[in-house]
């Protein structure tokens, strides 16, 4: 039985996030309010069209609008409209964490044949970059951090495309 050499590949993908912060507090500045009351409007008996119990909050900063005319009571209806202005707020703050979660996720690298760059250490060493076909023989130079060739070809493949 002879002694073949078996041609191995083996393929690595690496994908780099940034830590987001999960949790997310809503404190709301009362100077940040604008607060109108006015009249309810619909059945609801007597004492509803006569008080101003309907409440009507607008966040500043951001133009969110909430309403309430749902209780009898004027604080009630505050407490409700604030309740679902903090809700409001939080999704537009998850929304926010979204966005910046998505700048990292929309170049996706998953598939053979989309890597930037190839490593190859036996039976010899190269590194080849696949945007700018500059390969180096000196792959432990590479893999210490020296990466200035490769910038230097990106940058200059760059400024051709301009």
């Amino acid at each position: 039985m002879t002694h073949q050499e078996e041609d191995i590949h083996h393929f690595a993908s690496l994908k780099v996030y940034p830590e987001i912060d999960d949790s997310i507090e809503i404190e709301i500045d009362e100077n940040d309010l604008r607060i109108d009351t006015y009249r309810s409007s619909g059945k609801g008996g007597q004492g509803v069209n006569t008080t101003d119990s309907a409440i009507r909050i607008t966040h500043l900063p951001t133009n969110i609008v909430v309403t309430c005319q749902n209780e009898r009571s004027q604080i009630q209806n505050k407490d409700t409209a604030l309740k679902v202005l903090k809700g409001k707020l939080y999704n537009l703050e998850l929304e926010k964490k979204q966005s910046e979660l998505n700048k990292f996720t929309s170049t996706k690298l998953n598939a053979f044949g989309s890597q930037i760059r190839s490593y190859v250490f036996h039976p010899y060493t190269m590194v080849k970059d696949h945007r700018t076909n500059f390969e180096t023989g000196n792959g432990d130079k590479v893999l210490d951090g020296d990466l200035d060739d490769f910038i230097f070809a990106y940058l200059a493949m760059m400024k051709n495309d301009l």
